[in-house]
């Protein structure tokens, strides 16, 4: 397996040093500490003249999943064909600083769909000590954290009799309670210490999203998004408690429901739009709004938007036709889209500190003001990958990570200095 490292500490000279106020935070799961694309930290650099400075490059791995950050390490996933041996996945265990190694566990995966590369998509979480994810091919792993040893190991398919997806097995990791909740077909919760069953849902046909977790009225429930529509949950015992419909032409949906409250809003590629819902105590979904005409909608393919101020940004289209992919700025309570901006084909988003953090799909870097009247750059476009990059950024501790398809992992330091 072919790895480097390079461009070591370009921040680190004689003359400048990271500012020891900074305080940064920890991002533990798919997407971010609050499962909402949000960063809470505040005072990175925003701005740069040319290019922002490269801290590391490392290789993990052909794959889409995002990475974990938590207690100074960085937990990534890819795999790689290894001579004579076929196909293997590995978890890695960095130096979120150095990126160097601390420990990898591997196993025999094959590549599922070599359509777009294959690798593993589902991103790793990291709670009380363990790390946990899930393999394209849906073996769930939980290790120790700190050395990477298995503490058990699920296989999905058996649990659930069922086989692998299209696209395999893409759900990340929630962490609800004492249970692990993946989705896969039936969203199945695992007791998160020792592997054992605890309940399966109703089976649904599968899709490539990861529960979100919501309680109204005081009752704990999971909005889980389906191929054919968005499940209610239970999510004490795995009880369907209401649906609403919601399939694409090619009976894929990709993307995490976005709660706020009792709202959950859902937004799918294909040219299928978005729609606002309201969860009653009952688990009932009213519909409060729809929206699919081709111009006035967020319809993303498989990249969350991100809800900052009242108002979402994120990216209207199908990588299938990038060039005229848009990012959107759109109310959320209305569904009114306020302004649209072409030329970064079909990216990623993360925000924070009232700025959106953008990477194009071939690799361009831009900070962005979350501003509702117009599109704004902080920065110019920094090319630090290229390659396919469908994979959201991550910000932690001033660090933003970025990966591409065929297994690029770059660290772009955006520590203040003084």
């Amino acid at each position: 397996m072919l790895r480097y490292l390079c461009v070591i500490c370009v921040l680190m000279t004689a003359t400048a040093a990271i500012s020891a106020e900074y305080r940064g935070s920890d991002w533990p799961q798919w997407r971010g500490p609050s499962r909402d694309g949000i960063s809470p930290e505040a005072g990175w650099l925003a701005q740069w003249d040319s290019q922002p400075p490269i801290a590391w490059r490392w290789q993990i791995g052909i794959g889409f999943a995002s990475v974990a950050v938590a207690d100074g390490r960085l937990y990534a996933m890819g795999n790689t064909n290894r001579p004579g041996q076929g196909y293997y996945e590995t978890i890695h265990c960095l130096d979120a600083e150095t990126g160097q190694t601390i420990w990898e566990h591997s196993y025999p995966a094959r590549l599922v769909n070599k359509l777009h590369e294959g690798g593993p998509s589902s991103s790793p979480v990291v709670d009380g000590g363990r790390v946990y994810t899930l393999s394209k091919v849906g073996q769930a792993f939980c290790l120790d954290a700190a050395t990477g040893k298995p503490v058990w190991d699920a296989d999905l398919t058996q649990l659930l009799d069922i086989a692998v997806p299209e696209w395999g097995f893409t759900s990340s990791p929630l962490i609800d309670g004492p249970n692990v909740v993946f989705q896969a077909g039936a969203t199945v919760a695992l007791d998160r210490q020792t592997g054992k069953l605890v309940w399966k849902s109703p089976p649904r046909k599968p899709a490539y999203t990861t529960p979100a977790p919501l309680e109204v009225g005081g009752r704990r429930m999971l909005a889980v998004l389906h191929s054919e529509g968005l499940s209610i949950i239970d999510s004490s015992n795995g009880a369907e408690l209401g649906f609403h419909s919601w399939e694409t032409d090619y009976n894929t949906n990709a993307t995490t429901p976005i709660i706020v409250g009792d709202r959950v809003f859902l937004s799918t590629g294909y040219n299928k739009g978005c729609a606002l819902l309201r969860v009653g105590q009952d688990g009932k979904l009213q519909e409060l709004y729809r929206n699919a005409q081709r111009g006035g909608t967020m319809s993303n393919h498989f990249n969350n938007s991100v809800l900052v101020g009242g108002h979402l940004y994120g990216f209207d289209g199908n990588s299938h036709n990038a060039r005229n992919v848009e990012l959107v700025c759109m109310e959320f309570d209305t569904g009114k889209v306020l302004w649209r901006h072409k030329g970064l084909g079909c990216g990623s988003l993360i925000a924070a500190d009232g700025k959106l953090i953008v990477l194009s799909d071939d690799g361009r870097l831009v900070v962005v003001q979350a501003a509702p009247d117009g599109y704004k750059p902080l920065t110019d476009e920094a090319q630090v990958l290229g390659g396919k990059c469908w994979t959201s950024p991550v910000l932690s501790h001033g660090r933003v990570y970025c990966r591409n398809a065929k297994g690029d992992l770059v660290c772009v330091d955006l520590r203040p200095q003084g």
